[in-house]
């Protein structure tokens, strides 16, 4: 059963852009399958005074020559869901965000004061469905309560001989398309794992739109919001960044897992700083790349998924909430 605050499907989310008011919403960028992918802004856009790209700013010594920001200046907050289509969770998260910033409340009702006023000290870019090709593929409006296997293939799809093309072999062949007897919802309808293009010539319009959007707006805090099946939420190393900004993501992360355990939700401290002696190649990934094109904090949550499967599993209530707080205490850690 789909309850009726869990907005996931494309309609629901073209409806809900066609309501912003208080914001402006827009197509970020036309998929590959001719779909449309949305943002929504809140706060008017502030002119940083460019002379410089982030990385020629840095290689002068002086990252203001891309952005000067001073103590007024907003911080920007960058939130995307469904880089891969079927991963519904932050999707419906960032639904229900924008349902509050333009009404009080989000999808079920309930109040979130601190966000709601607390908002305007903020540019918020908001994206519900990066892939919105791979969220078509998915013939269903949750996940929760899904079986292993049959989550499997809605996400990874299958090979040629019809057997699972499961997490991480759906990365040995980039683009999948034509290895794929069905296409699972990872992937746009070129067969892109956005997470994983080459990200110095990008295959997929998508991607490309995304580090435009990071790298115009000079963003502060980029979130891209993933599902992490049954495991506990947490957060994924990041891997290629500088020291500060792995020393940011760790005291976010610690202030997280304090958060969560209050609250009586799972989740698992890993470790954002050391890196490992020996181990193979860490992803430079999209989460990587939102970093290079803006100098911002760039993570990746992996929210629980609730399937029928080993592991936690949360209720819909408990993952929106759980995303609710994540927004909230990126509101709270932007503003120190």
């Amino acid at each position: 059963m789909v309850e009726p605050f869990w907005k996931s499907d494309l309609p629901a989310i073209a409806q809900g852009m066609a309501e912003v008011k208080r914001g402006r919403a827009g197509v970020l960028v036309t998929s590959a399958g001719g779909r449309d992918a949305y943002v929504a802004e809140y706060g008017e856009k502030e002119d940083f005074g460019r002379t410089a790209n982030y990385s020629s700013a840095c290689g002068a010594g002086d990252p203001s020559h891309y952005a000067r920001k001073g103590e007024g200046a907003k911080p920007v907050l960058l939130l995307v869901g469904g880089v891969h289509g079927g991963e519904l969770e932050g999707m419906a998260a960032v639904m229900n965000l924008i349902r509050l910033l333009e009404t009080g409340t989000d999808y079920r009702g309930k109040r979130h004061d601190y966000l709601y006023e607390n908002a305007g000290r903020f540019r918020l870019l908001l994206v519900p469905c990066l892939n919105p090709d791979g969220r078509a593929r998915l013939p269903a409006d949750t996940l929760i309560g899904t079986p292993y296997e049959q989550f499997v293939y809605w996400m990874q799809g299958s090979w040629k001989d019809g057997t699972l093309c499961s997490w991480p072999a759906c990365k040995a062949v980039h683009p999948i398309k034509d290895a794929a007897g069905f296409l699972g919802s990872y992937f746009n309808d070129d067969g892109v794992n956005m997470m994983h293009d080459n990200f110095f010539a990008p295959m997929a319009r998508e991607t490309a739109a995304l580090l435009a959007l990071a790298e115009r707006e000079a963003v502060d805090f980029h979130l891209s919001l993933h599902g992490g099946a049954n495991e506990a939420i947490h957060f994924p190393a990041i891997a290629y960044l500088p020291a500060a900004v792995r020393r940011k993501h760790q005291a976010f992360n610690e202030r997280m897992a304090e958060v969560y355990r209050e609250r009586g939700l799972p989740f698992a401290l890993v470790d954002q700083w050391t890196e490992k002696e020996g181990a193979s190649a860490p992803s430079f990934n999209l989460t990587s790349a939102v970093h290079h094109a803006c100098g911002g904090m760039s993570m990746t949550f992996e929210s629980n998924m609730g399937l029928d499967a080993p592991g936690e599993r949360l209720s819909a209530e408990e993952i929106l909430d759980s995303h609710f707080l994540l927004f909230e205490e990126m509101f709270r850690f932007a503003s120190r």
